[in-house]
């Protein structure tokens, strides 16, 4: 009897032994279960950050996009006028030109006509009507003067 009694009070520790020793790795079972569910909602913290934050940069690089385009709009239509404006004025100065040379054709003529003989106004009268720049008797020899202008005179402003 001695003999079942000393397995019998042997056996109990080692029961108790395995039971703690399995609470022991149920313990650290339930740690490292609990400190994997922890460090994942963090990571799912993490990037839910990062998602957030990059949704937020894309919004700010619309934002940008959008600002750019506009001001891309208005440079442009700006542009557009300018050259609409420059092609006025390109017109004026070749019509202004034209009327500078057509002027100092007509100064010439008077200065080779006075120089030839007395009837340089009558003959002025009739080159002007003929090029159709002024009406009837409008000419005396003393309104004449030489017109000289340059690009760089007429556009500064």
């Amino acid at each position: 009897m001695a003999s079942s009694s000393g397995n019998s009070s042997s056996g109990s520790p080692q029961i108790q032994n395995s039971g703690s020793e399995e609470d022991l790795m149920d313990q650290r079972k339930r740690k490292r279960m609990l400190s994997n569910r922890e460090s994942a909602r963090r990571s799912r913290m993490r990037k839910q950050k990062h998602l957030d934050d990059l949704m937020a940069q894309a919004e700010q690089l619309k934002k940008e996009n959008n600002q750019i385009l506009t001001s891309i709009n208005v440079t442009t239509q700006h542009y557009v006028n300018v050259e609409a404006e420059n092609s006025v004025l390109r017109a004026q100065m070749m019509e202004l030109t034209q009327r500078l040379h057509s002027l100092n054709e007509i100064l010439n003529y008077i200065n080779a006509a006075s120089a030839g003989g007395g009837s340089c106004v009558f003959e002025a009268e009739e080159f002007y009507q003929n090029q159709g720049l002024f009406g009837d008797g409008m000419l005396n020899n003393n309104s004449f003067q030489p017109i000289m202008a340059s690009a760089h005179d007429m556009f500064d402003y």
